[in-house]
């Protein structure tokens, strides 16, 4: 039997015995599907093969082995029933033939899904080892001194008075003033509108020249107020334009582009 680098499952250990060769899950495949009597099957040449694949490889698989031995032993468990049929059993144990296999499947697939979890546990074993804190030493500065044998005092009581102090007394509130908070009023550029309509007509950057953004903002506002009013209205001839504003009692309105 060739050794390999990768453990062998024992699924696929390979038998020779005189009633059947391949295998050993397409062997336990025919019995339980009863192609194969159990009774011809030399259980004995089985172990032997195993123990021949251990020594050519110089290593025990504890989980593969573990493996071979619960089905080995439901094999035998099944084996021994079939051999002994009139034998008074117990309650529990009065299996028949189909009854005693449905059992080691029962069992093969117990085993498999044991083995599944176990093998999800380590996984998340080892998942949770790659996430743990690396503990390091404190840094030498907050390190424990060693105490001199006579001790100084490192602050004054009234240092420590005075610092405790500060933290009692409130701050002194903050100067805002250099902060100048725009006013702008509706009526005054109302007022500024309508004097630039006086022309019969004016750009809006013109009444916008030099202003800040709450400004433009309430600039504009007021012109759709005169519009509202039939005042005044706007054009624009290209998308991002200059807006032509003009003066006019129901102006038709022109879509002005965003």
């Amino acid at each position: 039997m060739p050794v390999t680098d990768r453990p062998l499952a024992v699924s696929s250990l390979e038998l020779d015995l005189d009633v059947f060769a391949g295998p050993l899950d397409l062997l336990c495949s025919l019995i339980l599907r009863e192609e194969l009597d159990l009774l011809e099957v030399d259980l004995a040449e089985v172990v032997l093969t195993y123990l021949e694949h251990l020594e050519a490889r110089d290593e025990l698989d504890l989980e593969a082995a573990t493996e071979f031995l619960v089905l080995i032993a439901a094999l035998l468990e099944l084996k021994s029933r079939l051999m002994l049929p009139g034998e008074e059993l117990d309650e529990l144990d009065e299996l028949g033939s189909a009854e005693a296999a449905d059992e080691l499947v029962a069992r093969m697939l117990a085993y498999l899904r044991h083995r599944g979890a176990a093998g999800w546990l380590v996984e998340a074993g080892a998942e949770a080892q790659r996430s743990l804190g690396r503990v390091a030493p404190l840094p030498p500065a907050l390190r424990r001194a060693r105490m001199s044998a006579e001790p100084q005092a490192a602050f004054s009581t009234d240092g420590l008075g005075s610092a405790l102090g500060g933290l009692l007394r409130s701050p002194a509130p903050l100067d805002l003033g250099h902060l100048a908070a725009p006013r702008v009023v509706l009526s005054e550029r109302l007022a500024l509108l309508r004097a630039l309509l006086r022309r019969g007509s004016f750009a809006f950057d013109e009444a916008v020249r030099g202003a800040d953004r709450m400004t433009e903002a309430v600039t504009l506002f007021a012109l759709l107020e005169l519009y509202k009013r039939g005042e005044a209205g706007w054009e624009q001839a290209e998308p991002f334009g200059p807006i032509t504003v003009r003066a006019g009692a129901g102006v038709r309105r022109s879509e002005v582009a965003a």
